[in-house]
């Protein structure tokens, strides 16, 4: 049995504390991530793994089996691809996180084009709102927008965004179009939150250098962003968004914008991945063309 594959194994039930989890992520059924499991423990001799009925821990040996483990794997995938002139030769599979919108207008139109390039590449592409773990999770990389408090991953800074408040000229026919922030107390927010339930931040913008919130009526929260582009378009209240995802409405007329003297901060966007000390070559490869195809929307 290949001795790489059980230590990949081995790894990923690690990092997710579960055999299912794990067996999802690699393509393999639990019978066999277990079986990966459990011959590695005879090679080495050792428990790796505990196991209870709510999750699976490393044992001591596990522990320091996994970090020279995460090592011997990321050297040995830069092996692979030291003597390869010929970046179309990348093999394997790469999982990725993007943002909804990201993902439906701008990545997706021009994987084609990278695919071409690298036709033995399998991609896994997961595209939500939410939050991903993405070390629990098994992504290679994930796009983010907003701040990243999270130290445990490296960012990859890409660019910022410009944001941009946006309503449909339906409601601008009702309710009129504010022309100063007095005005939004006679308007209508689209509240956006990430879990239901939670408190909208209201209305966000920038005076004199300070970040301001102001609290706004509204009938309508969602918690993804293609509901909040739509309960635009269908009149429910003003939003703030990226100008890049509201480009071709606003060119379009579906949209105008509004009080373009108070937007919000700008949104940075970053790659993250896991903090080790190399990352596969077709990892790299896929990064620096999603980090091209990004900024190119700016």
């Amino acid at each position: 049995m290949n001795k790489l594959e059980l230590l990949r194994t081995f790894v990923r039930v690690s990092e997710m504390s579960s055999f299912t989890l794990a067996g999802e992520s690699l393509g393999l059924p639990r019978s066999t991530v277990s079986e990966h499991v459990q011959a590695l423990e005879a090679l080495l001799g050792t428990r790796l793994l505990q196991r209870t009925t709510r999750k699976v821990q490393a044992t001591q040996d596990g522990l320091v089996l996994y970090e020279r483990s995460k090592d011997l794997l990321s050297h040995m995938d830069e092996i692979e691809g030291l003597f390869r002139q010929d970046e179309a030769s990348l093999v394997g599979r790469i999982r990725i996180d993007l943002p909804n919108i990201l993902a439906r207008r701008v990545v997706m139109p021009r994987l084609p084009q990278f695919m071409a390039q690298h036709p033995l590449l399998e991609l896994e592409i997961s595209s939500t709102d939410r939050r991903v773990d993405l070390l629990a999770e098994g992504f290679d990389c994930v796009l983010r927008i907003g701040a990243q408090p999270d130290q445990s991953v490296v960012a990859r800074h890409l660019c910022e965004f410009t944001m941009v408040n946006c309503a449909s000229p339906a409601y601008v026919q009702r309710y009129g179009m504010p022309e100063r922030l007095e005005d939004l107390a006679q308007h209508r927010l689209v509240h956006y939150v990430g879990v239901l339930g939670a408190r909208s931040e209201g209305f966000v913008y920038v005076d004199k250098g300070q970040v301001q919130r102001l609290p706004m009526a509204g009938s309508v929260t969602v918690n993804s962003t293609d509901a909040y582009e739509a309960a635009c378009l269908g009149g429910f209240g003003l939003i703030q968004a990226p100008r890049m995802g509201m480009r071709q409405y606003l060119q379009s007329g579906e949209l105008v914008e509004v009080l373009p003297q108070f937007t919000a901060p700008s949104l940075e966007a970053s790659l993250l991945y896991a903090r080790q000390r190399h990352l596969p070559l077709r990892v790299r490869v896929f990064m620096d063309w999603l980090g091209e195809v990004i900024r190119s929307e700016v």
